[in-house]
C-alpha cells in the first residue's frame, strides 16, 4: 500500500521549524524517541506521581498547539540536546496529545511515516475508555500504535501489561472504531469519556471522531478545541448528524484506502471543516489557530 507523502512531511502542528535540526540529531528508532519524549514532557494530571506540583502558570503550556512552540519552551528552559532527559520538575507540562504530536514530529524527521490518532484508551480506568491520543507509525507493512506518554512509572501506575510501542487495537480504539462499536450495540457510549471530569457519552465519541478526522488531515488540535458539528453533552444527535458521523467513522477506520474521500468530506463539509478560529473550551474563548 502506498503511504500518502503528507505523513512523511511536517504539518501545520508537527513542524519543528527552526528546531528541526534538534530532531534530526536524535536516534531514529521508536523506543529511543519515546524515551526522548518521556525526558522532555510531563502530563499535567500525572505530575504528582513524579513528585512534581505544577503551579497554575506552569500548566499554560498544555494549550500550545504547534510542536515548534513546545520546543521553544523546552529549549528556553534548558538548552541541552533534546536527548538529555530533564528532571521531572524541568519538563514541559502537556497531555497525551502533546506527547503524540511530538512523537509524530520526531518520527517524520527520521523518514518514518507517522500520524496522530484521537480516540480512547482502555488501560487507565477499569471498565472505561478514557479520552486519549496516541501516535500511529508505519512498522514494516502495517500501522502500529505507540503510546509515547507511557513510561515505566506509568506502566506501574496503571498496571499496563502490553508493549506500549505496539498498543493492541482493542486497548486503544480510534474514535471511528468506538463510534461504530456503539452504533452496532457492541459497546456502551457511557463508557467513553473522561472520568476526571465525570463526562462520557456519544457526544464525546462524536467530538473525538471529528478531531481524529482533522488529525488524519494533518491538523491536530487540542483535546478541548471545539468547532462545527461537535455536539455538547446536552445536544441530541439527530439522524442526519448520526449519518454524517457514520460516514466519517467508516472513512477514518481505514484512512489509507479512503484518504481522498476523507479529505473531501472534512474540507468540503462546513460541519467538519476546521475554521480559522476554534473554541478552546478549557479557556472558554475562541482562539485563532
Amino acid at each position: 500500500m502506498q503511504i500518502d507523502e503528507s505523513y512523511l512531511r511536517p504539518g501545520a502542528m508537527t513542524a519543528a521549524g527552526r528546531y528541526a535540526p534538534l530532531l534530526e540529531e536524535l536516534p531514529g528508532d521508536v523506543a529511543a524517541l519515546a524515551a526522548v519524549a518521556h525526558g522532555l514532557l510531563i502530563h499535567e494530571f500525572i505530575a504528582e506521581a513524579y513528585g512534581v506540583a505544577l503551579a497554575e502558570d506552569e500548566r499554560a503550556s498544555v494549550h500550545l498547539r504547534p510542536v515548534e512552540a513546545m520546543l521553544a519552551e523546552i529549549v528556553a528552559r534548558d538548552a541541552r540536546p533534546l536527548g538529555v532527559a530533564r528532571e521531572p520538575a524541568g519538563r514541559l507540562a502537556t497531555n497525551c496529545r502533546g506527547f503524540s504530536v511530538l512523537m509524530v514530529a520526531m518520527l517524520r524527521a527520521h523518514g518514518r511515516p507517522a500520524r496522530a490518532r484521537c480516540g480512547f484508551g482502555g488501560y487507565f480506568t477499569d471498565g472505561r475508555f478514557e479520552d486519549h491520543w496516541v501516535c500511529e507509525y508505519r512498522d514494516g507493512g502495517r500501522w502500529a500504535l505507540v503510546d509515547a506518554q507511557i513510561d515505566e512509572r506509568q506502566r506501574e501506575l496503571f498496571g499496563i501489561d502490553f508493549d506500549v510501542l505496539d498498543v493492541p487495537r482493542d486497548r486503544f480504539l480510534v474514535a471511528g472504531d468506538a463510534w461504530a462499536a456503539c452504533r452496532r450495540g457492541d459497546a456502551d457510549p457511557s463508557a467513553f469519556g473522561l472520568t476526571v471530569v465525570n463526562e462520557a457519552g456519544d457526544w464525546w465519541i462524536a467530538s473525538n471522531l471529528v478531531r481524529d478526522a482533522a488529525a488524519l488531515d494533518n491538523l491536530e488540535l487540542l483535546p478541548w478545541d471545539g468547532w462545527g458539528a461537535m455536539p455538547g453533552p446536552d445536544d441530541k444527535i439527530d439522524d442526519d448528524l448520526a449519518g454524517l458521523f457514520d460516514r466519517l467513522a467508516a472513512l477514518t477506520q481505514d484512512p489509507d484506502a479512503n484518504l481522498g474521500a476523507l479529505r473531501a468530506l472534512v474540507r468540503g463539509d462546513e460541519r467538519l471543516r476546521v475554521p480559522a478560529a476554534v473554541h478552546n473550551y478549557a479557556r472558554r474563548r475562541h482562539e485563532t489557530i
